[in-house]
C-alpha cells in the first residue's frame, strides 16, 4: 500500500517522538475508526514480515518504528563495540555543551555548535552517555538532554564539580557560550 509507505516515512522521520492516532488522522484524512483499521493493518503488515528487521509499537497513544526483538542481541553487540572506539571531535564537542549546560536543547546545543546535532544527539544516547531528562516548557516542548552514569564511567568521574573550569579566554571574550 502506498500510504504504509508514507507511514514509514513518517515514524522513520519523527524517531523516537512518535507520532499519534490524533496526527495520523490529520494527515491521512480519516475517522478515528479508519485510523484504527490502518493503523492495525500497518503494525500487522510488520509483524507478519519475515524479511523486515523493523517492527512498530504503540506506547501511550503514540506509534514509533522499533527494531524487532530478534534483533536487539546483535544490535547491543554493535553497539557495545562502537562504545569501545573513541569519540570524533564534533561527539566530544556535543557531549562537553550537554555537560556543562544541562539540561539543555538540541537546539540550545545548535547554536552553540552553529551546526545540525539532531544525529550526534542520537549518537550519544545510543552509546548511552547522554539520556532524555524531560521537556522544556517553550513551544515545540523539545527533549532536553543531561549525561548518564555511564558518562562519569566513561570520564572516570564522580561529579560534574570535576570538569574543568571554562575561562573566557579559552573560547574568546565575545563568545555566547555560557552567558
Amino acid at each position: 500500500m502506498e500510504d504504509f509507505g508514507t507511514l514509514e516515512a513518517i515514524l522513520f522521520a519523527f524517531g523516537d517522538e512518535g507520532i499519534t492516532k490524533f496526527q495520523l488522522q490529520t494527515v491521512f484524512n480519516l475517522d478515528e475508526g479508519s485510523c484504527n483499521t490502518f493503523v492495525e493493518d500497518f503494525k500487522n503488515h510488520y509483524k507478519e514480515s519475515a524479511t523486515s528487521g523493523l517492527d512498530v509499537v504503540e506506547y501511550g497513544g503514540v506509534l514509533k518504528l522499533v527494531t524487532k526483538q530478534k534483533h536487539h542481541e546483535i544490535i547491543g553487540e554493535l553497539l557495545e563495540f562502537n562504545r569501545t572506539r573513541q569519540l570524533s571531535q564534533a561527539a566530544l564537542e556535543t557531549l562537553a555543551i550537554i555537560a556543562y549546560k544541562q539540561p539543555i536543547t538540541r537546539v540550545e546545543i545548535e547554536e552553540i555548535r552553529g551546526v545540525n546535532s539532531d544525529m550526534m544527539c542520537r549518537r550519544l544516547e545510543a552509546l548511552d552517555l547522554i539520556c532524555e531528562a524531560g521537556r522544556n516548557d517553550t513551544p515545540g516542548r523539545p527533549i532536553l538532554y543531561e549525561v548518564t552514569s555511564s558518562f562519569f564511567d566513561v570520564f572516570k568521574l564522580t561529579s560534574l564539580d570535576e570538569l574543568p573550569e571554562i575561562k573566557v579566554e579559552m573560547i574568546g571574550e565575545n563568545h555566547e557560550l555560557f552567558k
